[in-house]
């Protein structure tokens, strides 16, 4: 990869969003410890969801004394990364996933792609279907295509990709997504599944402060309406759904570098058993710490119909778990909002 140093018990790790793609590579500060056992190589990691995963990703990696490299198309601006060029272990590439050469020739001689470049959610689909199409499934056929059948990938999948369920809902659940989004990430991991060494995470929806903080998240998005406007519209109150912030996705890839033969070739439902919470439950919480009204409309719906408990026994019986609530991540974007305008596009995906 260009303008990368060769280094002992190193971590490159690749993020995506949208139609671009980040990488970053990561060097541990002793060259005889290295979580995932390689000697003399670097590892890849791409990573998929928002901006918001992957500066916390990455900063963990920083902070543990990784080497990252960041690759990424800037879709959304790169104002969530200036933060990091001071530090001397990171370094900055521009490019574009769908560039399947460039993305092969940057793969090589890495160990573990993270691989999180996607179109995300509903509303951003929803502009420009064959494109998330392209994004999503073609993206990731070109990352599997990529792989020299060493390298481990870890693949950021998503709860949409179930669609209706009934009871509670564990990775043996059948798939049936319903949105343009679900269907295409499901795509996506069946792709990463063909891969004896592939890891799927079917992530519960993200919430919490990042450096390119999203508002079109949930939890995001009810507390900076009860915040900013003192009401909250909310429908489907009684759908289930379940939550996990961003800072505990980011330790899950970690987790899975750390632990690769008892994970590959597996799909995980990420979070937790006690974060299934009604829409309901959410705004009661926000209520309480900012005294706004709640109207419980009857119009809109979910396009996804995400309405279920999801079990997290599999994941959590490997030793990983959550470790911030739902009321600590409001607790901590009410801190926050203060200095966020929303009129700035670069809040929302779509």
């Amino acid at each position: 990869m260009s303008n990368m140093q060769k280094a002992t018990n190193s971590v490159l790790v690749k993020k995506t969003y949208d139609d671009g793609w980040m990488t970053f590579s990561i060097k541990r500060k002793s060259d005889t410890a290295s979580v995932h056992k390689v000697e003399n190589g670097e590892t890849e990691i791409w990573e998929e969801i928002p901006v918001a995963l992957a500066d916390n990703l990455f900063q963990e990696a920083l902070e543990n004394g990784y080497k990252v490299t960041v690759y990424d198309s800037l879709m959304y601006g790169g104002h969530g990364l200036i933060h990091n060029f001071s530090h001397e272990n990171f370094t900055f590439i521009k490019g574009d996933i769908l560039n399947k050469e460039f993305l092969h020739q940057s793969m090589k001689e890495h160990d573990v792609v993270v691989h999180l470049a996607a179109i995300v959610g509903y509303t951003a689909c929803r502009i420009d279907e064959q494109n998330s199409y392209r994004v999503n499934h073609q993206g990731t056929m070109n990352v599997v295509d990529g792989l020299d059948g060493e390298q481990l990938l870890l693949y950021g999948s998503t709860g949409s990709n179930y669609g209706t369920v009934d009871g509670i809902c564990t990775e043996e659940t059948p798939l049936n997504p319903l949105s343009i989004y679900g269907r295409s990430k499901t795509l996506g991991e069946e792709e990463v599944m063909k891969y004896p060494k592939g890891i799927a995470f079917r992530f519960a929806t993200a919430f919490g402060v990042s450096p390119r903080l999203r508002l079109d998240l949930l939890v995001n998005d009810l507390s900076y309406s009860a915040y900013n406007q003192k009401y909250i519209a909310v429908y489907e109150s009684h759908f289930m759904r379940t939550f996990i912030h961003v800072k505990d996705i980011a330790k899950v890839f970690k987790f899975a570098i750390e632990h690769p033969e008892e994970m590959s070739g597996e799909v995980y439902n990420v979070g937790s058993n006690s974060m299934n919470h009604s829409k309901g439950d959410v705004c009661k919480l926000i209520q309480e710490k900012t005294d706004c009204y709640v109207h419980y409309a009857d119009f809109d719906g979910d396009a996804d119909k995400r309405d279920y408990v999801v079990s997290y026994d599999k994941i959590n019986g490997l030793g990983y778990d959550t470790t911030i609530s739902v009321d600590e991540g409001i607790d901590e974007l009410l801190r926050v909002f203060p200095i966020v305008q929303m009129d700035n596009k670069k809040y929302k995906n779509g």
